[in-house]
């Protein structure tokens, strides 16, 4: 089942999947169609999901975000209830300071995220399926107010049960964790233009030295190495669902040259881009 709330005035779109076996995202392939960000909750068994076309397992009763550039396709649709939406509808980076999900649930370096739910947010989450459901199928001048609320609602919740799920968020105060999610976002937002650490040290008003050594103590991977992994996951996104040529996908992605790009994608994917398109 497939429910929508649309705003004509404000391109604002806001859908609710359930019981839906046709349900899967086409991330670049048809990006500027999709809504940003996706809610996806795993009311079934333990089940398989390919994201990017890597294979996972997503646990019983847990939540996987995902954005919108991201392809997916799960074992079992119909066991699932999905929540997507676009930025005019809510935008978590605006509204940050709200949800503080942004570079952790969304936009994070921890990808896929997994957030297994326990008894009483299993059955929270139960109680806000069958509100947003009664909700989708009011119409008057209130609906989208009211879904925006429940929404917050659960990504609320979400980001709390996570950070009680992350040994980082346990050993280090939000302070702190909240330069990798800055980090984070930037890094989203800059990745195809920005491939030095110097340029997010510098937005986060730090030294490259002491933004890695913040890194180093949080126990997460340098920010090197998360940038380069960034522009890898790109480029073979757009290896496998687009049709755009090698040096397209350079320039694309800010390289000075196609050969640049080539060395750059065999030393860090372990293979060559013409290997890699036949895989």
């Amino acid at each position: 089942m497939i429910r929508e709330y649309s705003d004509n005035a404000t391109a604002a779109l806001f859908v609710m999947h359930s019981d839906n076996n046709q349900f899967s995202g086409r991330g670049l392939r048809n990006a500027n169609s999709l809504p940003i960000n996706t809610f996806i909750y795993n009311k079934g068994g333990e089940q398989k999901v390919t994201i990017d076309e890597i294979s996972y397992t997503m646990p019983s009763r847990c939540i996987l975000p995902l954005v919108s550039n991201q392809h997916f396709v799960f074992e079992q649709p119909d066991a699932l209830t999905a929540w997507q939406f676009n930025r005019e509808f809510y935008c978590i980076v605006d509204h940050d300071a709200e949800v503080g999900c942004v570079g952790f649930l969304f936009y994070g370096i921890r990808h896929p995220m997994f957030i297994v739910l326990n008894e009483t947010a299993v059955e929270e989450m139960s109680h806000l399926e069958n509100v947003f459901s009664n909700e989708m199928m009011v119409k008057d001048n209130f609906q989208g107010e009211m879904l925006r609320t429940l929404l917050k609602r659960v990504i609320i919740n979400t980001t709390r049960i996570a950070k009680l799920q992350s040994e980082s968020y346990q050993l280090f105060p939000d302070e702190k964790m909240d330069i990798v999610r800055k980090f984070a976002l930037l890094l989203e937002c800059n990745f195809k233009e920005e491939h030095e650490v110097r340029f997010y040290a510098a937005a986060l008003n730090k030294s490259p030295k002491t933004l890695s050594n913040v890194f180093a103590l949080l126990k997460q991977s340098a920010p090197s190495i998360l940038i380069r992994n960034r522009i890898i996951l790109e480029a073979k996104r757009y290896l496998h669902y687009t049709e755009k040529s090698a040096k397209e996908i350079a320039y694309e992605l800010g390289f000075e040259s196609p050969a640049h790009f080539s060395r750059f994608f065999k030393m860090y994917s372990g293979t060559n881009i013409s290997a890699f398109k036949n895989l």
